[in-house]
């Protein structure tokens, strides 16, 4: 995974954390603007979330961040 795209997902899981704290769910599209302006990197994540992981749709925001860190949780 491109290191953009981790970057990414960590401060937008950082920020719903400390928005709506550490049950909080996101999909893929949480780190992704309404229009589809980088198609390569949706994709990118959509590969990861759905292929690598086989993540479902909403998952917690803290999970998500471990995978991404490589400490994958059950």
């Amino acid at each position: 995974m491109k290191q953009i795209l981790k970057d990414k997902i960590i401060a937008v899981c950082n920020k719903k954390i400390a928005e709506k704290g550490e049950q909080v769910g996101l999909s893929f599209y949480a780190f992704f603007e309404n229009k589809n302006s980088n198609p390569e990197l949706l994709m990118e994540a959509a590969k990861w979330w759905i292929m690598e992981h086989k993540l479902n749709h909403f998952e917690k925001a803290v999970k998500i961040k471990s995978l991404v860190y490589g400490n994958p949780t059950k």
